[in-house]
């Protein structure tokens, strides 16, 4: 069993209604032989410390825990210290019996404290037991340094746990759940003297990973300026998975007197400070009264003087001054000497009250400085105050009516002088001299707009008459200058009236000459604008590029030409007719010295630009009359270019299709052998060849027809390309039907085909040849095969149709059928026969040698073969071996499957 853990189950103390209730162990201390040794060097280490903290008091220590306590002198004495108390005397002797008495006395003292000491005897003590002297000086910790702590209603190591939480809460990475591994980083050490002294520890620059150096700083700090004594090393600490817990709390418990201690003592100093506070802070009150009393009634003695001046003003202007002085002082300067003099009251009642609850006497202020003289003193004031208002408001009053009037003339003066500015410059402005019609009718409007407004002042110069007069009649002090400024306003008025009559008769007469001017420039713009449309036009048509491809086309043109010339002696007279009015207009402005300020408003268009289009056109006609002429003369020369190729065409072209179908009959209807159809052939090719000189003049006419750009001819339905591509047609078919004749002679010879054979194969073919193509189709094909005894499905049709139709056209060319039926009915070599005449030459061996081949066949046919044949890998085989087989089976390939 471990024994500090019974400790941490069995041995927390208790404290419940003021009775100390130590709580029993399952086992004694002798039964427990299972200590740590480590646990055990730390309590040996931190009690000793403890005890001696306590007998340096006095004057003496321990260095042996269990042999320094045996006599129970020192026990004695260390309870004396730390209890306050005296024990009975105790023993002197040596004996054992004496140190068993005095350790008695010491036993009985920590009993009668209401400790229970469960199996702790003195003979255990004076026999130095170390287990049980350890458990002994705990019990004395727990009942003399822990036992009356007490921190928000728990009490002993609960207590103390939780002060130790409350003092490190603030600080990060201190988490205080026990006495044992929440210590071992030294933070909880160091946290609790940087609360109490914080000038001690730099808090900041500590680490959690550095225990040691936490543990170090804590325990020497706390040894050189809080007088406790270094209890545990970091090491005992730091090297142990699980510190010894009543060590701990013991250290810790030091901690918790030495800040209790300073405590009492801050406490102490901070009522002697509360209290000099107050007394501080009423003498400041004190003072304070005696100055704002003093400052406030020196303010109304200065102020009742000026309140009761009436020395009356001779204008408004002064009178408001006053009154805005008064206002001031009512809305700026009173209002804070109102908050003063409530301030003061409200002051002198707190200084009352504050001097009745701390027990001091009451507060006499200076004489004539009482709350009731302040009141008194202020009376007068308002007394002061009222009748300088009444004063102020009927002197205003009576200046009042004076000023209204004057200041009724000065609105009504100055709104009229408003009016009036610049009007004379306006009536007298000539900008109708310039204005255009619109303009002028715009300006009549606002005259006329004017006129009425004109109308509308004249009240307004009556009234200020009549205020003027007014005011004489009231000897207005500044009547001079209302005079003076009155008649000012009297003779503008005359002026403006004349003025007004005059820009009206102006503007009048204006408009009418201007309308008839505007009536001119509508006509001109009216016929002006189709004649300029018309020149534009013909301008456009006689630089009109034409194109035409006949002669009729270049015709027309000309008949159009005549009949746009007939129609310009008309357009000349319109011409001058519109011209006519622009002149018009410029006698009328000449005569009536009319300003134009602009140009015609209907229209862009002007004389110059008439005359000057008029002039283009006259120089464009006898150009386009050249132009036409030369024209014609090139449609003439076109048109026999056209009729000389015609006529050549009309004849080459079907010269080359009678040719092209004799050639077809000739190919289907030959007769006699093959030699003399080819005989025949060759002859009628060079009779076509012969014609050639013909389609080279008709390339020379052509060439001249493409250099005059001449791109179609009516008098015939031949083109150069179409000539071409006959006779090329016709050289290509009379070629291809000569070499057919020839390979079918070739055929014939190689195949040992007859004559009749041949024919027949012919007929055969011709008759099957529905469409008369010279080629059959792939039905047509398998109608004559049928009729030649074929008796085929569709794979070998296909087959069939695979070896005639190579190229998969769908059609059978008769070279094509010659050779099919000349292999249905020759006798050939095959890929067999081939072989077996290889081996001949081999010697009847499965393989040959390049020197047999050279020395049998031709050289070139037998490098042919050598270069072909593939190296024989039979079980026979021998150096420089050829494969003649698979060679013999490839030249064959497909055709003899």
């Amino acid at each position: 069993m471990d024994y500090h853990h019974q400790q941490q189950q069995h041995h927390q103390q208790h404290y419940d209604g003021g009775e100390n209730d130590y709580r029993q162990q399952e086992d004694d201390w002798d039964r427990d032989l299972l200590l740590d040794p480590a646990w055990e060097k730390q309590q040996r280490k931190t009690f000793t410390a403890w005890c001696n903290s306590h007998l340096r008091k006095a004057g003496t220590q321990i260095e042996n825990i269990e042999e320094d306590f045996r006599d129970g002198l020192k026990l004695m004495l260390l309870l004396e210290v730390i209890s306050g108390e005296r024990l009975a005397k105790p023993e002197r002797g040596k004996m054992r019996v004496h140190k068993i008495s005095n350790v008695n006395k010491a036993l009985n003292f920590i009993t009668s404290k209401g400790v229970k000491l469960v199996s702790i005897g003195a003979e255990e003590i004076v026999d130095g037991n170390a287990k049980m002297t350890l458990g002994m000086i705990w019990t004395i910790i727990l009942r003399f340094a822990i036992q009356d702590i007490s921190v928000e209603e728990t009490s002993a190591k609960e207590g103390l746990l939780l002060w130790c939480q409350r003092k490190t809460a603030p600080y990060k990475n201190v988490n205080i759940q026990n006495f044992h591994i929440s210590w071992k980083d030294g933070l909880g050490f160091c946290a609790l003297i940087h609360r109490h002294r914080p000038e001690l520890i730099d808090y900041g620059k500590l680490r959690k990973d550095d225990p040691m150096t936490n543990l170090n700083t804590a325990f020497d700090v706390a040894e050189k300026y809080l007088d406790i004594p270094k209890m545990l090393d970091a090491e005992d600490i730091v090297c142990t998975l699980r510190p010894d817990e009543k060590a701990v709390m013991t250290y810790v418990s030091c901690y918790y007197h030495a800040f209790s201690g300073k405590q009492k003592a801050e406490t102490a100093a901070n009522r002697i400070c509360k209290v000099l506070a107050v007394n501080q802070e009423n003498e400041q009150l004190m003072e304070d009264y005696e100055k704002l009393a003093s400052d406030l009634l020196e303010w109304i003695r200065r102020t009742i003087p000026w309140l009761e001046n009436r020395a009356p003003e001779n204008t408004m202007q002064a009178m408001q001054q006053k009154l805005e002085d008064f206002r001031d002082y009512r809305r700026l300067h009173k209002p804070p000497k109102v908050q003063e003099k409530c301030q003061l009251e409200i002051n002198f009642n707190t200084l009352q009250t504050k001097l009745r609850l701390s027990n001091r006497p009451a507060f006499m202020p200076s004489e004539g400085k009482m709350v009731s003289d302040i009141s008194n003193a202020w009376g007068g004031l308002e007394g002061a105050e009222k009748g300088y208002e009444e004063w102020l408001l009927n002197e205003i009053r009576r200046l009042e009516r004076l000023d209204h009037l004057a200041e009724k003339f000065r609105q009504k003066a100055a709104i009229h002088e408003a009016w009036t500015d610049g009007k004379e410059e306006m009536l007298q402005h000539k900008d109708f001299e310039t204005a255009t019609l619109s303009e002028i009718k715009a300006l009549l409007k606002k005259h006329e707009a004017f006129e009425s407004d004109l109308a509308a002042h004249q009240d307004r110069v009556e009234q200020i008459a009549a205020i003027a007069q007014e005011l004489n009649e009231l000897e207005y002090y500044d009547s001079p200058s209302v005079n003076a400024r009155c008649q000012r306003i009297c003779d503008q008025w005359d002026l403006l009236g004349v003025l007004t009559q005059k820009r009206s008769e102006s503007l009048q007469r204006t408009e009418k000459l201007l309308e008839t001017i505007d009536q001119l420039y509508l006509e001109f713009a009216k016929r002006a604008a189709p004649f300029n449309n018309w020149m534009e036009g013909a301008m456009e048509d006689l630089q009109d590029t034409f194109i035409v491809h006949t002669i009729e086309e270049i015709q027309g043109l000309s008949t159009a030409h005549e009949q746009f010339k007939a129609t310009l002696p008309e357009a000349d007279k319109e011409r001058l007719s519109i011209l006519g009015i622009q002149n018009e207009i410029a006698k009328i402005v000449q005569t009536y010295h009319v300003n134009m300020a602009g140009t015609n408003p209907y229209t862009t268009i002007d004389p110059q630009e008439i005359n000057t289009k008029w002039e283009k056109v006259r120089q464009l006609v006898p150009q386009r009359d050249q132009a036409l002429i030369e024209e014609h003369a090139r449609q003439q020369n076109n048109e026999r270019l056209r009729r000389q190729f015609a006529n050549q065409a009309n004849v080459i072209g079907p010269w080359i299709q009678t040719k092209m179908e004799e050639i077809g009959r000739i190919s289907i209807e030959m007769h006699g052998t093959l030699e003399d159809q080819l005989t025949h052939l060759r002859q009628y090719e060079k009779s076509i060849v012969n014609y050639k000189p013909k389609i080279d003049q008709l390339e020379g006419d052509h060439q001249q027809i493409q250099e005059a750009l001449i791109f179609d001819n009516k008098h015939t339905n031949y083109t150069m390309e179409h000539i071409r591509v006959g006779w090329e047609q016709l050289l290509t078919t009379i070629a291809r039907t000569i070499n057919e004749i020839e390979n079918q002679i070739l055929t014939r010879d190689a195949k040992g085909i007859s004559q009749d054979q041949m024919n027949e194969f012919r007929a055969s073919f011709n008759h099957f040849d529905r469409k008369r193509t010279g080629m059959m189709d792939a039905e047509d094909f398998r109608a004559c095969l049928i009729s030649m005894g074929y008796n085929m499905g569709e794979a070998e049709f296909a087959r069939i149709m695979s070896i005639v139709d190579p190229n998969r056209l769908g059609v059978v060319t008769f070279q094509a059928f010659i050779d099919f039926m000349s292999r249905e009915t020759a006798d050939t070599d095959t890929a067999d026969q081939v072989m077996a005449s290889f081996k001949v030459l081999a010697g009847d061996k499965n393989y040959i040698l390049a020197d047999e081949l050279r020395r049998e066949l031709p050289p070139d046919q037998a490098e042919y073969c050598i270069a072909r044949m593939s190296p024989y890998t039979g079980p026979d085989a021998v150096p420089g071996a050829l494969d003649y087989m698979s060679f013999s089976t490839a030249l064959y390939g497909e055709s003899d499957l």
